[in-house]
């Protein structure tokens, strides 16, 4: 698979697209945060 061809997602918190990556392979439906700090701060996602 070509690199432009990966699915894509937007993180709730930032509001950035991101990238599937191959350690999400096998649970990429349930990936919803782009990063550690964004799942860590999904508190805040949506108060901005």
């Amino acid at each position: 698979m070509k690199k432009s061809n990966l699915p894509t997602k937007v993180c709730p918190v930032c509001e950035l697209p991101f990238t599937w990556r191959k350690k999400w392979e096998r649970n990429w439906p349930d990936i919803r945060y782009c990063s550690e700090r964004c799942r860590r701060n999904k508190r805040s996602a949506g108060t901005s």
